[in-house]
């Protein structure tokens, strides 16, 4: 086994929150090595397009107030020195606009993003070991001072590190820790997310002491049409059924189950929930015309995803009126005259100005322009909301709440952030892996100070 000198940061993982602690760390002069399981970097972060988050304390505690507030508040306040700094890259980045109903954010592209900070750590003379696997933690007096590697043709090698960062993406591709930590049936969700996420950075902080949480959680993800597996990554947005928080939603009893312009990603979480984890999507004319094939945020390109998911093989209804839905294919499982009867008494009590039950927050029009589209919808998932319990300074805690020294994590792989709630996974990559490559120059010229 062969040893490499010390290096100030090792960061494992190479998304968006490693690649952003690489880059950072290398422009204040720390030595880095990254190394990434898959072929080549970026990790989830290529699917995304946008950086956005809560644009104020009030919103984010409204949004999220089961989120931890040393957590929350360092996101809101440091995510416009994320953009600054995506911007000192030399990567655009457009003004801001608005996000979902409550969020602020920013379109970037970032592929241009992730292979910049590639580019900026190599030409620094940072180490990148792609196909690389980490084995375990190097532990010494309870301090973490590195890594044991696997590289793909089996040569392993110790990287030893004054800081080293988890940043592997979250465990969203291991079916066991998803049943165990996420849902006990949530091995059934298509994985919307790259496919090397598969729990490499809770494994390791957890053999090195870590704390995770929290316990129920959730995770974030979306509603797909059922039956229609992911292609490719084109379809993590294309076969996302955005425009549900437009819609109504039902469980196979017939009945509305939750207000749905929550947010199509709570929405999600409520799915899991309901009997066999699926449910029927119905949107009238005046949801199919203005949601349904219409951009999701300003600059989407819109996918007319009703057409699509026939197209797929997806389970597709179409109403001429509203009589009709009282005749769903039986072999689909719905009671279809109580869907008929709900989607009736729903627009009776909007169109009186009466709140529907469960309540309607947003959009409480009532859906009585025919005809009707309908599909069957289930829950996709993105990373998971349970993870590796870190401070605001990105130091992984450890069971009595200390900080495990020298271990950092960021991104993904974090937990306590977000509670059946969520407003920005890229934001907190990059607010996160800023904050760790930070942590790490402090710790770096902190040890250089003492050697001297």
């Amino acid at each position: 086994m062969s040893d490499h000198h010390t290096v100030d940061l090792l960061v494992i993982g190479a998304g968006m929150a490693g690649l952003t602690a690489g880059a950072r760390a290398v422009r204040d002069g720390l030595s880095v090595v990254v190394v990434e399981i898959g072929g080549d970097v970026g990790g989830s972060a290529r699917y995304a397009g946008y950086a956005w988050t809560a644009p104020s304390h009030e919103v984010m505690e409204r949004h999220n107030p089961g989120g931890d507030p040393s957590l929350k508040r360092a996101l809101v306040d440091r995510f416009e020195n994320g953009i600054t700094w995506i911007r000192s890259t030399g990567v655009e980045v457009k003004g801001a606009q608005p996000v979902l109903s409550f969020g602020q954010g920013h379109q970037f592209d970032t592929h241009h993003y992730v292979d910049t900070c590639r580019r900026i750590i190599v030409e620094a003379g940072g180490e990148l070991l792609l196909t690389t696997d980490t084995e375990r933690l190097l532990l010494e007096d309870g301090a973490v001072t590195g890594a044991e590697l696997r590289t793909s043709d089996g040569t392993r090698r110790q990287v030893r590190a004054t800081s080293t960062l988890l940043a592997t993406g979250g465990f969203q591709g291991d079916m066991d820790l998803r049943n165990k930590l996420v849902h006990p049936s949530a091995d059934r969700m298509e994985l919307r997310s790259n496919p090397h996420s598969r729990g490499a950075g809770h494994r390791l902080a957890t053999a090195a002491g870590a704390s995770t949480g929290l316990p129920g959680a959730g995770f974030y993800g979306h509603l797909i049409p059922s039956g229609v597996p992911f292609a490719d990554p084109s379809d993590f947005v294309d076969l996302s059924l955005y425009y549900s928080e437009h819609a109504l939603l039902f469980n196979l009893l017939g009945e509305r189950f939750t207000d749905e312009t929550l947010g199509d990603h709570l929405t999600t979480m409520a799915l899991m929930e309901q009997p066999e984890n699926r449910g029927l999507l119905i949107a009238d004319a005046r949801v199919f015309r203005d949601w349904v094939v219409g951009s999701y945020v300003e600059g989407a390109v819109a996918v007319d995803k009703f057409a699509l998911a026939g197209r797929r093989g997806g389970r597709i209804g179409f109403a001429e009126d509203l009589d009709e839905l009282a005749y769903l294919p039986e072999e689909w499982g719905y009671d279809g005259p109580a869907v008929r009867a709900a989607v009736e008494r729903f627009n009776a009590r909007t169109a009186a100005g009466a709140d529907p039950v469960p309540g309607r927050r947003l959009d409480r029009l009532p859906l009585d322009q025919p005809p009707y589209y309908v599909i069957e919808t289930v829950p996709a998932i993105t990373f998971p909301f349970h993870g590796i319990r870190i401070d605001d300074r990105a130091r992984v805690l450890g069971e009595d709440g200390e900080p495990v020294q020298g271990l950092l994590a960021a991104g993904s792989d974090t937990g306590g952030l977000w509670y059946r709630a969520y407003a920005g996974g890229i934001a907190s990559a990059l607010v996160f892996g800023l904050t760790a490559a930070d942590t790490a120059t402090v710790r770096a010229t902190s040890g250089r100070g003492n050697r001297g």
